[in-house]
């Protein structure tokens, strides 16, 4: 429902303006003058101001100044005469939302009206939002108020202060790094340095010099000596991430170090203590890794003194549309373009995607969809195909149609393998979640890959026809 607040001095011209706009579905009030419009104002909503420009006392461009700069929410439409340019330009500096000439073309009027409407529909939508985003329950940078952040906030709160070595899980994208300096910001650490490596992102032949420093001359080009980040940390924090990628021949060093407190710089043979706290992440199940012979067992203990799983954004509920705001916000602002919003079909559309890349991926698809659209609201369109192509699937439980129905050995297949996505691909924490061990889960993977194998490829009989 459309209200239009009507103001013009012409009772004709307010008669013939109430039935036309009626007519076409909005529901107008008219007032004569510039003061009445600000008294109803005060005490009605409206969607839409319509006003015209001459008027006794206060003129139109008057009124629109004063509702822009109390009610910004508000959109104003003024009426000018026919082709004065510089009076149209002045309305829309005065803070109009859209003029209209006379004579005036009533179809062109209505979808300027409705234009109006919308969009202070979507000031109000965005006001919303922000408010919401701004009284959002956060932790430090973590943005979220669903259950699983509620959980995770609780659990940082009650580790901070420990000097106990921390390992954060979740699968890539998930904010392991804003976890952990988060964090540190809570520790008594705070005030100290908080250094960042990637153990994946450093070549193997450097990241063991990289950790503990070197002399000079301890090796070809060490031209100068180096502390290296368990000093450079001193005080403070030491993030470890991608821990699993840390070379096997590493990992006893890093045990050596954690336990005696201290380290030997490459082609040093003294004993330098440190004062860090030790914050790891992986995404990769690292019990598996233990198995496979990739990963210390007695480092993994020493390491995993306290878990921190991150939830995956699927897990997260309404998050996404915070997170989504949030990250539009910031990209507005950098492409200096006024979006404001997003629509309610690309809404749907973004809490009903499952985020594999979970929130890199929703903060690439915002920034992407900043800087393609034209309008003020991100549309659907505007979105990555694979997020308007994605079709949720169900398991089809309370079918009432016998065809419908699903074979237990598929449902529990399909549970099975959704929990596994939901945890981001970490075996270990889907057994936990399912109730079985980790080797019955193995198992059933394996047939489920050798099933999935036999269905896509062709046996020899099939392969062989043709080629005699």
């Amino acid at each position: 429902m459309n209200r239009v607040l009507l103001v013009d001095d012409d009772a004709a011209m307010r008669e013939l303006l109430e039935g036309v706009l009626s007519s076409k579905g909005f529901v107008p009030s008219s007032v004569a003058s510039a003061d009445e419009a600000l008294s109803v104002l005060r005490d009605r909503n409206f969607e839409v101001v319509l006003t015209d420009l001459n008027l006794p006392g206060m003129n139109g461009l008057d009124l629109c100044e004063r509702i822009a700069a109390n009610r910004p929410d508000l959109p104003v439409v003024v009426i000018t005469a026919f082709g004065s340019l510089e009076t149209a330009i002045a309305a829309i500096r005065a803070g109009a939302y859209d003029f209209v000439t006379k004579p005036i073309e009533m179809d062109l009027l209505a979808v300027s009206l409705d234009r109006a409407a919308r969009y202070g529909e979507l000031q109000d939508r965005v006001k919303v939002l922000s408010e919401t985003l701004r009284d959002s329950t956060r932790f430090e940078e973590l943005i979220g108020e669903s259950e699983p952040m509620k959980k995770l906030y609780r659990l940082l709160t009650r580790v901070a202060d420990s000097e106990m070595s921390v390992l954060i899980t979740g699968a890539n994208g998930t904010g392991k790094e804003l976890v952990a300096r988060a964090l540190h910001k809570q520790s008594r650490r705070r005030d100290g340095p908080f250094v960042a490596v990637n153990c994946a992102a450093v070549p193997e032949a450097l990241l063991e010099s990289e950790l503990f420093g070197h002399l000079r001359g301890a090796f070809t080009d060490a031209g100068a000596a180096r502390k290296g980040l368990f000093l450079d940390a001193s005080g403070g924090t030491l993030f470890l991430d991608e821990i699993a990628e840390l070379p096997l021949e590493l990992q006893p060093k890093l045990l050596r170090a954690l336990e005696e407190r201290s380290i030997r710089p490459l082609g040093g043979t003294t004993e330098v203590p440190f004062d860090v706290r030790l914050v790891t992440a992986t995404n990769r199940d690292l019990d598996e890794a233990i198995e496979q012979g990739r990963f210390r067992e007695d480092l993994f203990f020493r390491i995993n003194v306290i878990e921190i799983p991150v939830p995956p954004l699927s897990a997260r509920g309404a998050d996404v549309l915070l997170l989504a705001q949030h990250f539009l916000q910031g990209a507005a602002v950098r492409a200096g373009k006024s979006v404001r919003g997003i629509t309610r079909p690309a809404a749907e559309k973004l809490t009903s995607y499952s985020w594999p890349g979970n929130v890199r991926e929703l903060r690439n698809a915002i920034e992407r969809a900043v800087t393609l659209t034209n309008h003020e609201e991100i549309l659907v369109d505007d979105l990555p195909e694979r997020i308007r192509a994605y079709r949720k699937t169900d398991l089809l439980i309370g079918a009432e149609d016998p065809s419908e129905l699903a074979r237990l050995e598929d449902v529990e297949r399909r549970y099975i393998l959704h929990v596994l996505k939901s945890v981001g691909g970490n075996r270990t924490q889907a057994a936990r979640i399912l109730g079985l061990d980790r080797k019955t889960l193995y198992r059933r993977l394996r047939q489920y890959e050798r099933s999935e194998r036999a269905r896509t490829e062709p046996d020899d009989d099939e392969s062989s026809q043709g080629t005699d």
